[in-house]
């Protein structure tokens, strides 16, 4: 089964990563309850959106929304897991929509790497501006489940990757996944996603991260979110969003 060999896969990448799981955690009170006043609508910049306005921060997240937000949402999300994409489906129209367009919330999304697919995932939706980042990983995450049908179909392409040499490790491995045609039919070129997917340094980093969050944060598990640095018991967006009006954001 291609999850299995997935999961063998994880030895590819270039530095060892962190053991850690995609799951779903049972439905959870959120653990603050409201207190104070709600927070205040905030405007955004003249002529934008809160979600027109993106940043890179200093942990390697990109951040949507006002950056002097009440109410800090932060997640640590695989491009491979099946429930960061299930809160993506159900999570995002809201989330940016509502809660990120009032100026109330700003969201952060730290790549998290589970296995070697989400490397060459990850360097390819972060290859562009910052700004298409995060549209971007949601498309993927709604592009998922056809990757996976990709994989197995290449099958024997996919598991030639483990031979070859970093810089042509992770190239090899989107392609087998489909990555590379889903990534250049929303701007990445394909010449562009192979300097993407050959940057050793970036995948090294990528890597790293993870294994520091894993270790300082106690990542166990995709997606974790924290809301202004406190973690949430739970990751589905019911809890999520109990816990941002819990915060504030109502």
């Amino acid at each position: 089964m291609i999850a299995k060999r997935t999961r063998l896969l994880i030895t590819l990448a270039i530095a060892p990563l962190a053991l850690a799981a995609c799951k779903k955690e049972a439905e959870a009170p959120a653990a603050n309850t409201p207190k104070g006043e709600a927070a205040a609508a905030v405007a955004p910049p003249a002529g934008k959106t809160w979600t027109e306005v993106v940043e890179v921060t200093p942990e390697g997240g990109y951040r949507v929304g006002n950056p002097n937000a009440p109410v800090k949402l932060m997640e640590y999300g695989a491009l491979s897991c099946s429930h960061c994409a299930e809160f993506s489906e159900t999570a995002s129209k809201e989330l940016l929509g509502d809660f990120v367009t009032s100026g109330k919330v700003s969201y952060e999304l730290r790549f998290f790497m589970l296995n070697a697919l989400d490397i060459p995932a990850t360097l390819l939706a972060t290859c562009g501006s910052p700004e298409a980042v995060v549209a971007l990983a949601d498309q993927f995450w709604a592009y998922q489940k056809t990757m996976f049908q990709t994989l197995q179909a290449n099958e024997a392409q996919f598991q030639q990757a483990a031979a070859l040499p970093p810089a042509q490790r992770f190239t090899a491995i989107a392609k087998a996944g489909g990555m590379d045609q889903f990534f250049a039919s929303r701007g990445i070129s394909q010449a562009q996603g192979q300097a993407c997917t050959a940057d050793v340094n970036k995948a090294t980093a990528l890597a790293n991260a993870t294994n520091k969050a894993a270790t300082e944060l106690n990542i166990t598990g995709t997606p974790t979110f924290f809301v202004n640095g406190t973690k949430i018991e739970g990751n589905t967006w019911p809890v999520v969003k109990t816990a941002l009006q819990n915060a504030g954001a109502r």
